[in-house]
């Protein structure tokens, strides 16, 4: 039980952070500070689901969808930094 709120106050943090980082997003004043807030985003929904996934005592699950996630967040930066720098070979 006590494990359980803890998951929801973490939750709740995580959520204020991707709230703050969402700001950061959309008024980052350099490309760069837009790139770090959709890493620090996209790293966070990623313990997120992973904390949903103790909390709904189903962790094996949603490690698994926080992985392919995590792929396909770093496939996606990958993509964004090759077009952000250039086509130099």
């Amino acid at each position: 039980m006590i494990m359980q709120i803890i998951f929801y106050i973490m939750m709740v943090a995580i959520l204020l952070i991707i709230g703050t980082m969402l700001q950061r997003l959309f008024n980052g004043p350099t490309i760069f500070d837009r790139m770090n807030a959709l890493g620090v985003i996209g790293a966070d929904t990623i313990l997120l689901l992973v904390l949903f996934g103790y909390i709904d005592k189903r962790p094996d699950m949603y490690v698994d969808i926080a992985i392919s996630y995590a792929i396909l967040g770093f496939i996606g930066s990958l993509i964004v930094a090759k077009f952000i720098g250039g086509k130099r070979i």
